[in-house]
């Protein structure tokens, strides 16, 4: 089975279609069809196949062939990455650079979900059938609807059916369900009773199938598949209101009197502090009593949590504080990596390196957007005049910083973690000197430290994951039998001097060591100890948390049911309600599995929200990426969800690590489209604008085929990050940052030819390079500079130039630089028309290029005299300068930028050998120049190069054969560049040349040129091309004289121009028809009906006199040809008429 994916361009503040940003996608779609490589290559990204492309529906067919592939590509489509990575396939280079046309813009994608989960359906029952167990395949995708009661194979999950399970299994034998209760269904058929397993209480048994229906969500399938665990629910957690997470205060609603020590007691009305969060569906939170300012256990459903304060809008599941662990992890080295990248990006070799005259840059973008989409948009103002761009570069630099430098107000959180790096933590010499060993006093110094009845800096380290304690505690052991003696010793004397504090702490130690060896059983008596001793606690939070984790996670892997359910209502508060807490072992991993599956069962959401989040947490910090993906998905998807009204971000938005896992995936489409979703907050840690500029950079690189980002062609989809990155620098004032970003902003503009959006942008970067260093200045200033020289402003040039000048002859500047600036003034000389003042600053440059020994830069001035030469008509000149550049290329070892010039250089000598008539030589330049261009595949080379050799074999050297080859080569070309309306064009070129040989096997040829551009007119609905090609068909079957067909290209003709209601165009076309057979030899009777059936009644129509004349003296030769001597009459005397009126 198919599914259809259909888009639409949509503009986010008028709420519908872009049409003409709608149009220009389906352009690209057309262009696509007929190489859909790029196209395939994303679907299966996606984990979908395209089956076929329908460009004129705006539409998609796919397919797929494993469950799998339908859970992803479900994930994708609920996380909004479809329509993402359809903007990056189907919207040009120049939408990308118009930003607030991008901000404004969205494609969205429609499909039919339920057929979408009908085709999940059957895939997974055909996998059923074959045996294979639903957890190999799925990934964690929610989205999509399951029908309920259409399975017939086994190893699924279903709930019972409220109301339905009872009545049916009355008076029978089975399994025996309570509502909503979930079944493991085993074994499916075609009976009426299914075999399954309860999750609730491991019981096996038939089961009605009416009883059941399948869990819609696919992650939940997924997810109780792949974590399942020995025993049943506990029944511990139970399922929720409408309420959300909260926090703040409550009342207490009745009397209660602790069970246990751990418990508080208290009396109705009595205000309770929360400690952490108060979950609903939990059997305790932590609570403090404002009477007692005793901390412990409180029932939640003691209290009254109405007037509690909820996390913040919708169902908000973490704190603020919590979400930088989660979202720090891609910030971790690569945001100083991509700051590098940006800098390098923005180095430019202007100063050391010449510029060869208006050489056509083979990475520029050809812009075929209409203009109407891009009427009335607001792009960000940027400085335009000099006293602008200095007022605010003064006013702007007071303090130069570094990115994010000047960020939001640290807390007092961050002021305490700070101060504990640099607190001296006591530290404890291992003495196992046998005589030491019932010395209590060796024993004191560890003892006192251990047995403070509170929480301080350095006992973290006793419940990370990493096992710190055992170098930032203790040392002068040789391995860790010697410390577990030492902590052993300590225990005992522990013991004997009541020291409960330490006591509790070194048994949770010795525990930990014993976790470390895998002794599980050894280290649960261990904790099993420290809980019996511990008569108090809360005043340490973090230990009282890994010890109940710890003890909880060993009776799950140890299958100690009982004692598992007696600890697990005050483990999961603990676990769960306290924002910020370590982990302390990875068996918490287990727990928390456990403990997401009851939340699902009992349907929990605010609980399985934040329970998926520390699993996420969990698995970043033990670096296990791979498995992190599905939850982290579901987290987002769960995020997404919940969006309160006029949001844009949810809860959490982890899009920017997404994009980092997915990169590691080597999936560049899928990080593009999550890291361009990432809106970067002013959490401290979190990825910043300068970090999703980088990594947007970088991918959209590799979607271009490149594995390395090369600062000659930055990709344009990147510019809108690199303006909200430089908004970020602006804010915070890194100055060099704004610089480095003006600068590539500017040289992307440039790439794609607009000289406008480069300009404002090269002249920032030099206003603030004035601030930053003599040598900064002057690089921005010269490019500045070329910019103005390419955009044929020599006036500003030559001013600016004129100055740099000045400022290398007061210093003591090297050759080079000085050399680039004659070089460039030059250039802005010569468009001034002051010719013989260029000539002396190429000159000059030359000289400066001698002196310092650079031969490319020798080539390059050489080269400029030489086209000088060839404008003002001295062909002899400037062979001689041209030939002499040439030798000099010829001598460099060859690189791309070098050979590219050698490639433009070797043009214009072809030029100007043919302008002196030494034709061959002009041929081998030309097809030396080719050579280059092919030699590095560029293909925009390739076709500046092959039009070249078009024009010569056409006009200088008419050699039709070689002409042919051209115009061959350059449709290719343009069929490469996905650019059809040159494709069609070239292809009618070919067809006039084939038709030019005569022969039937060319004609043939010429015809199925013709063919292949009528297709292209017909797909890019260019009507009045269409028409002229079906014409040209039909004066091609003529010549081939399959006379059958002729007429019907003819009419299909005429039929188009009508159809677009272009009475002009068919007046012509008729007209052109009936020539094809007033001209030929055959059939030329057939003429009458295209002149006087249908030309000559528009000619009317629409009042062309001089046409109709004309078809009237036609028709009158022409009857006379066929002896029509009566009818040729009456024509000759309808024109005789109709000269005297029109006076001729």
């Amino acid at each position: 089975p198919e599914l259809s994916l259909s888009f639409s361009v949509e503009s986010r503040s008028c709420r519908h279609r872009n049409a003409q940003l709608q149009e220009a996608a389906r352009r690209r779609l057309w262009a696509l069809e007929s190489d859909d490589t790029s196209v395939c290559a994303l679907f299966k990204e996606l984990s979908a196949r395209l089956v076929c492309t329908q460009a004129h529906e705006d539409r998609f067919l796919l397919t797929f062939k494993t469950p799998e592939e339908v859970w992803k590509f479900s994930t994708y489509l609920t996380l909004g990455y479809v329509g993402t990575c359809l903007e990056q396939l189907l919207l040009a280079q120049e939408f990308w650079l118009d930003c607030a046309l991008v901000e404004d813009t969205e494609l969205r994608v429609t499909v039919d979900e339920e057929h979408l989960a009908t085709i999940y359906m059957d895939l997974l029952l055909q996998e059923g059938v074959m045996g294979t167990h639903l957890g190999e395949f799925l990934t964690g995708a929610p989205g999509a609807l399951i029908p309920p009661l259409t399975l017939s194979a086994g190893n699924f999950f279903c709930r019972a059916v409220p109301g339905v399970c009872k009545l049916e299994q009355e008076g029978e034998e089975g399994l025996q369900l309570c509502r909503n209760e979930l079944v493991h269904v085993k074994s499916a058929g075609q009976d009426s009773r299914w075999e399954g397993m309860s999750l609730l209480t491991g019981q096996r048994g038939a089961v009605p199938v009416t009883a059941l229906e399948p869990i819609a969500d696919p992650f939940y399938q997924w997810f109780l598949r792949n974590y399942a665990v020995s025993f049943g629910l506990s029944q511990e957690i139970s399922g929720t209101s409408p309420r959300a997470i909260v926090r703040g205060r409550c009342i207490a609603t009745k009397d209660h009197r602790g069970a246990a020590w751990d418990e508080l007691s208290f009396s109705k009305g009595d205000p309770i502090e929360i400690i952490g969060f108060f979950i609903p569906g939990l059997p305790w939170f932590v609570g403090k009593s404002l009477s007692t300012r005793s901390i412990g256990f409180v029932p939640t459903r003691h209290v009254k949590p109405e007037a509690c304060e909820p996390l913040g809008k919708g169902f908000v599941f973490l704190s603020e504080e919590e979400k930088s662990p989660v979202l720090h992890m891609p910030c971790n080295g690569d945001e100083e990596h991509f700051a590098t990248l940006l800098g390098d990006l923005a180095h430019t070799d202007i100063t050391s390196v010449y510029r060869l005259e208006f050489l056509p840059d083979p990475t520029v973008v050809s812009l075929s957007l209409p203009e109407a989409a891009l009427h009335g948009s607001k792009e960000i103002q940027v400085l335009q005049s000099w006293e602008e761009i200095n007022d605010w570069a003064t006013s702007s630099t007071s303090e130069l910083s570094s990115p994010g430098s000047e960020t939001a107000p640290a807390t007092l959180e961050d002021v305490l973690l700070e101060k504990m790096d640099d607190l001296d933590y006591p530290k404890f010499f291992i003495d196992l000197n046998a005589g030491h060993m019932e010395d209590d006093d060796v024993f004191d110094p560890i003892l006192t430290f251990l047995n403070q009845d509170s929480f301080v800096p350095s006992f973290q380290s006793f419940y990370d994951l990493s096992f710190s304690f055992l170098h930032s505690t203790f040392y002068g052991f040789s391995d860790e039998d010697e410390l577990v003696l030492y902590l052993e010793t300590s225990r005992n004397w522990a013991k004997r001097t009541r020291s409960v504090w330490a006591h509790v702490r070194l048994c949770f130690l010795l525990g930990k060591l014993c976790i470390k060896k895998l002794k599980l059983s050894q280290a649960r008596v261990y904790f099993e100890e420290a809980m019996s001793v511990l008569d108090r606690g809360f005043g340490d939070l973090p230990l009282l948390a890994a010890l109940h984790g710890s003890l909880a996670s060993i009776y799950l892997k140890q299958n100690m049911k009982h004692k598992f359910s007696s600890l697990l209502g005050k483990t999961v508060t603990l676990l769960v309600c306290l924002p910020g807490r370590s982990f302390s072992s990875e068996n918490e991993l287990e727990l928390l599995t456990y403990i997401l599956r009851e939340s699902i069962a009992v349907g929990n959401a605010p609980l399985e929200a934040r329970i998926c989040f520390l699993i996420v947490k969990l698995f970043l910090q033990l670096g296990r990426t791979e498995e992190v993906l599905p939850f982290l998905e579901h987290l987002q998807c769960l995020s997404t969800t919940w969006l309160s009204p006029g949001s844009r971000a949810g809860p959490l938005d982890a899009t920017a690590t997404l994009g980092y896992l997915y990169d590691k995936k080597c999936l560049p489409n899928i990080a593009l489209a999550s890291v361009r979703s990432f809106v970067p907050s002013s959490t401290k840690g979190t990825p910043t604008p300068i970090w999703r500029a980088g990594f947007v950079l970088q991918n959209a690189s590799k979607l271009l085929g490149r594995q390395q980002l090369d600062r000659s062609s930055i990709p344009a989809v990147a510019c809108l990050y690199l303006k909200q990155a430089l908004q970020f620098c602006c804010e915070s004032r890194a100055v060099p940052m704004q610089r480095t970003l003006c600068a590539i902003l500017s040289r992307t503009y440039l790439q794609h030819s607009l000289l406008d959006g480069a300009i404002p942008y090269a002249a920032r970067a030099a206003a603030l390079a004035g601030v930053l260093g003599e040598e900064e200045a002057f690089e921005s200033s010269l490019c500045l500079a070329w910019l103005y020289v390419l955009q044929r402003q020599p006036g500003p040039a030559g001013q600016l130039l004129q100055r740099l000048l000045r400022r290398c002859l007061r210093g003591t500047a090297c050759e080079t630089p000085h050399g680039a600036v004659h070089n460039l003034l030059a250039m802005a000389l010569s468009a001034q028309g002051r010719l013989q003042e260029a000539a002396e600053n190429f000159l000059r440059a030359l000289h400066k290029a001698k002196e310092a020994g650079s031969c490319r830069n020798q080539a390059v001035a050489l080269a400029n005299l030489g086209q000088l030469s060839l404008s003002c008509g001295a062909a002899q000149l400037a062979e001689l300068y041209l030939l002499w550049a040439v030798r000099l290329y010829s001598e460099l070892q060859g690189r791309r930028e070098t050979d590219a010039e050698l490639a433009q250089v070797l043009l214009w000598l072809a030029q100007a050998m043919a302008d002196r008539q030494r034709v061959e030589d002009a041929k081998l330049c030309y097809e030396l120049a080719l050579g280059f261009a092919l030699k590095w595949q560029n293909l925009r080379s390739q076709l500046h190069v092959t039009e070249r050799l078009c024009r010569f074999y056409s006009r200088v050297c008419p050699d039709l054969q070689a002409c042919i080859t051209y115009h061959e080569h350059w449709a290719s070309l343009a069929r490469q560049l996905q650019d059809r309306e040159l494709e069609a064009s070239g292809r009618q070129a070919l067809s006039q040349l084939y038709q030019a040989l005569g022969t039937p096997e060319a004609l043939r040829q010429s015809l199925d040129c013709t063919k292949q551009s009528l297709r292209i007119f017909i797909d890019l609905q260019e009507a009045v091309k269409a028409a002229e090609a079906w014409l040209q068909a039909g004066k091609l079957y003529y010549l081939l004289q399959e006379d059958e067909l002729v007429e019907m290209y003819f009419q299909a003709a005429i039929q188009t121009a009508l159809k677009g209601d272009n009475l002009s165009l068919a007046m012509e076309l008729y007209e052109k028809a009936g020539d094809t057979f007033f001209n030929g030899s055959r059939n030329r009777a057939r003429a009458v009906e295209f002149y006087r059936g249908g030309a000559v009644p528009l000619a009317r129509k629409l009042k062309a006199t001089q046409t109709e004349l004309r078809l009237f003296n036609k028709l009158a030769e022409l009857q006379i040809g066929l002896q029509g001597y009566e009818k040729a009459l009456e024509f000759a005397t309808l024109a005789a008429r109709l000269s005297l009126r029109v006076g001729e």
